[in-house]
């Protein structure tokens, strides 16, 4: 699908063959943000348009536009996501946002999921890499290099929810009894179950395994391990798994070798032929995709997290795994992301943590995840130098101690600075 110019609107980045298409001076929509976001938004900026400065010398620069949603959307016009800021992430192609305000447990959803859902960006990425400075609760982060791949529009994004003790829930109920009597009989408590329907097609789950695959084939990765929770849901999770193998075995099959593979191999000619066909495997340079159960996979992630490489899985399991990963690199306070459709090029990067409103408006933040998730906005659309200017500034910065003060109730040695003054730390480093 390609994104055609459009004539009003002369710097729009578009999308056409797979390929992007960036003016030298786009629009690029951003959502400052509720709490912490105005703030981390403000040094993010200013680091941005520092970095493209000294990499271009004017020849390149982005024309940033305010597009509103959450609180300050909400104050203006009553509107949590008004539909011109969605059209507008449309038509840019690539936008950036600061963290909105979601509540729990009742009200709206999530506005984040919204916008991820309304521009169809099934793919969550979030690079997981240590940068020497920042605050690890383990011995060696340095070793910590991974990429996770997180389906974004299934599962408990697209889930179905019905309160208990609703006509819903007991016409739902009703139903499993009269058509699924031995599923309804697993229900302890019927009269007070709240129940949730967990969608994970094929479709969704293989555009999105062939991103991830494809991803790590063109960064020559060597492996790939999708994690799962197939061995209790496996019409759902062990679906995606299966599907996982299918789709690299039929698509990739001179590029991966999956363990799906090596158990056929071992089973008709026993383990040691297995092992040879992946040594061989390994020593021509193919992908390697295995699978891991998800709570043995935490288990190793903070024990061995040198084991993984790069991840591919389902929504939820995604948005919990990625938490914990970035928490052995610093927190979420150095996580990047980005949600994008790799069929139409749209994209919006993201700040990874909260609006932590009990800090907001008083300097303590931390911009490290805004900032990083710029450097993922500046390879998308091409700009590397810029990129690596600006993520090297903040290499250095946190090299030399200098950090916010989540960063520095963790590192005693460390100089304190506040949102702004680390900002202007960066730029002095580039």
């Amino acid at each position: 699908m390609a994104s055609l110019p459009d004539p009003t609107k002369p710097n729009a980045i578009t999308f056409s063959s797979g390929k992007i298409k960036v003016p030298p001076h786009p629009v690029i929509p951003f959502i400052e943000g509720d709490g912490i976001g105005p703030e981390i938004w403000k040094s993010t900026r200013q680091v941005v348009d520092h970095s493209i400065e000294l990499a271009y010398q004017g020849k390149r620069q982005i024309q940033w536009k305010e597009v509103l949603a959450g609180e300050k959307s909400f104050q203006r016009n009553g509107s949590w996501l008004p539909e011109e800021t969605i059209a507008a992430f449309k038509t840019y192609l690539v936008g950036i946002k600061s963290p909105l305000t979601t509540p729990v447990g009742q009200g709206r959803r999530s506005l984040n999921v919204a916008l991820r859902i309304e521009l169809d960006l099934y793919t969550n990425l979030r690079p997981i890499r240590y940068l020497a400075g920042a605050p690890s609760p383990i011995k060696e982060p340095a070793d910590i290099d991974i990429v996770l791949f997180r389906e974004n529009t299934e599962d408990v994004y697209t889930g179905i929810e019905f309160e208990n003790g609703s006509k819903d829930a007991t016409d739902v109920l009703t139903f499993l009894a009269q058509y699924f009597p031995d599923s309804y009989k697993k229900i302890s408590f019927p009269q007070s179950t709240a129940l949730g329907i967990k969608p994970v097609s094929r479709e969704g789950s293989e555009r999105f395994l062939r991103t991830a695959i494809g991803w790590a084939l063109h960064n020559q990765r060597s492996m790939l391990t999708i994690i799962h929770k197939g061995n209790i849901m496996k019409f759902t999770e062990g679906a995606f798994l299966n599907w996982g193998y299918e789709l690299a075995e039929k698509e990739y099959s001179r590029q991966c070798f999956t363990m799906h593979q090596w158990h056929l191999i071992a089973g008709k000619n026993g383990e040691a032929a297995a092992n040879e066909k992946l040594k061989e495997a390994r020593n021509n340079h193919l992908l390697i995709i295995n699978d891991m159960i998800v709570d043995a996979a935490f288990e190793r992630a903070i024990t061995q997290p040198q084991d993984f490489d790069v991840i591919a899985t389902t929504n939820l399991n995604g948005d919990y795994l990625s938490d914990a990963l970035a928490a052995l690199v610093g927190g979420l306070g150095i996580a990047p992301g980005a949600n994008i459709n790799f069929d139409t090029g749209h994209a919006i990067f993201e700040a990874a943590h909260g609006t932590a409103p009990s800090i907001a408006g008083k300097g303590l933040a931390n911009p490290s995840s805004l900032i990083l998730s710029s450097v993922l906005l500046l390879r998308y659309i091409g700009w590397n130098t810029a990129a690596n200017l600006l993520e090297n500034g903040l290499r250095k910065t946190l090299g030399c101690h200098i950090v916010t003060p989540d960063f520095a109730a963790r590192l005693p040695s460390s100089t304190q600075v506040d949102t702004s003054a680390f900002a202007r730390e960066i730029i002095q480093r580039m």
